[in-house]
């Protein structure tokens, strides 16, 4: 679904309309899993739930790389992405809440007035989103003709091209090319190795639980680590933006979260173990920098961008299919558990290497005078356009100085 959905975004012209439908019949299918009778019914309804979130995260981060310069992208990711985070932290309590005081309440499940209460408030959200998410910057409501045309020089100028596909490109052109691009089939298997390495906040929880604490004072413990990583991304992430460099601000918080992973495994101390779980909240801090890093790696045509993001992070959910079943060796207080994801952090950490020389190589072939994507004539003009130039020729060279960041 993530990589239809995107193809679809990247061409139409109000996609905030289509991110707040899909928000809104998630949050409807979310509400209708409070009536459901058996497991049949729930299995369904989350099947279909799964297929229409789908579309949100990859169509954000397209959304998101559409309006922001390379030099900005990475710390408004943090700020979608510390929705996530800030979520992890307190979602447990909203749900401990929730469970203990509405049992009963007007002849209903307390379980069943969860998901009420949840789809309910997406619904809301999503209706105020449609007034509020902008959608591309030639066409935003609420902004004046010279400041849309601000938005589009700004990110011609950051790539040297107009951020636009081409008049005759077809369907699935951004899908053919995306597929002939090895760099994308080394980010989906590094980015799902980083996935398998994070499963571990699925299990948060229960991983705060190996700690000996009763149930309340569990959950109140596991809010602090996911701030903690609120707190991290962002700096991380700025830092990340200011500097331009990309693998050791991924690589740095992997190395920390496998300190954390190592300490779990090495200790009973109970004071060690939950600085453990700190440090491996913070490990997400590079997760939002990668997401960065693939929209960076594949600026033109959007087309291509738009398959890309979706692609790579598709296929990366497998890694949470595989972490299920790595967090269910429950031995020895998940030592296991802990070995493998230590592993799945090193395999992410080599892929980056390699993925890294793969942009050094290819920046010195554009030292060399080579192009880092074709250009397109009708796009060219585009440039030439916005930027007041006389001829597509000076367009061409404003490309020149564009390099991946690595």
């Amino acid at each position: 679904m993530q990589v239809p959905s995107n193809m679809f975004i990247n061409r139409i012209q109000r996609p905030s309309l289509y991110l707040s439908m899909a928000m809104l019949l998630w949050g409807l299918l979310s509400t209708l899993t409070g009536v459901t009778k058996d497991f049949r019914g729930i299995v369904v309804v989350r099947f279909f739930l799964g297929f229409v979130e789908a579309a949100y995260l990859p169509g954000a981060l397209l959304i998101q790389s559409k309006w922001y310069t390379r030099k900005e992208l990475t710390t408004r990711n943090a700020i979608l992405f510390c929705g996530n985070i800030i979520s992890n932290a307190f979602s447990a309590l909203v749900g401990a809440g929730v469970l203990s005081n509405m049992q009963g309440v007007l002849g209903w499940a307390a379980w069943r007035w969860l998901f009420w209460i949840e789809g309910a408030i997406t619904m809301a959200v999503a209706i105020s989103a449609a007034f509020i998410l902008p959608d591309l910057p030639h066409n935003s409501r609420g902004f004046t003709a010279e400041e849309l045309e601000v938005a589009q020089l700004r990110m011609l100028e950051d790539v040297g091209e107009a951020d636009v596909d081409s008049e005759s490109a077809g369907v699935f052109d951004g899908l053919i090319m995306a597929a002939k691009d090895v760099k994308i089939y080394l980010m989906m298997i590094t980015f799902t190795a980083y996935v398998v390495g994070l499963s571990f906040n699925a299990f948060f929880p229960t991983l705060t639980g190996t700690l000996g604490f009763s149930y309340v004072p569990t959950l109140l413990m596991s809010s602090p680590p996911w701030v903690f990583s609120c707190i991290v991304s962002l700096f991380n992430a700025w830092h990340a933006d200011k500097t331009q460099e990309k693998f050791w601000h991924i690589t740095g918080p992997i190395i920390g979260g496998m300190v954390g992973f190592v300490i779990s495994m090495a200790t009973d101390n109970v004071a060690a173990r939950y600085v453990a779980l700190f440090l491996q909240a913070s490990s997400y801090a590079g997760f939002i920098v990668f997401y960065s890093w693939i929209s960076s790696s594949f600026p033109r045509p959007p087309a291509k961008r738009a398959v890309a993001i979706a692609l790579i992070n598709a296929f990366s959910q497998l890694g949470n299919v595989a972490g299920s079943y790595v967090w269910n060796l429950k031995d020895n207080g998940y030592r296991k558990s802990y070995g493998i994801v230590t592993a799945m952090f090193g395999l992410t950490i080599l892929g980056c290497v390699a993925f890294r020389a793969i942009l050094a190589r290819l920046n010195r072939k554009l030292d060399e005078g080579e192009r880092a994507w074709d250009a397109r004539p009708d796009v060219t003009e585009r440039t030439a356009e916005l930027e007041n130039m006389d001829s597509p020729d000076e367009a061409l060279r404003m490309r020149k100085g564009f390099r991946y960041l690595i």
